[in-house]
């Protein structure tokens, strides 16, 4: 019973911080659609937007290739 009780009560915890995930979409106006694992800021001094992607790799996009960038 103990067991049981931990174990659904761990599974919450997995699925609440899962859900905590903050994935954004950057939709281009070419179409694309650039998964970023992080909330994307933009760079006032350089006009980009910068994010990482989901292998933590930094990237930049110019804030003019940009139709709209939307949280999963």
């Amino acid at each position: 019973m103990r067991q049981s009780l931990v174990t659904v009560i761990f599974a919450i915890l997995l699925v609440g911080l899962a859900g905590c995930a903050n994935n954004h979409i950057i939709a281009t106006n070419d179409g694309q659609m650039i998964d970023s694992a992080t909330k994307p800021e933009l760079n006032n001094e350089t006009g980009m937007v910068e994010y990482k992607d989901s292998e933590g790799k930094e990237n930049q996009i110019p804030i003019e290739d940009v139709s709209s960038i939307k949280e999963r």
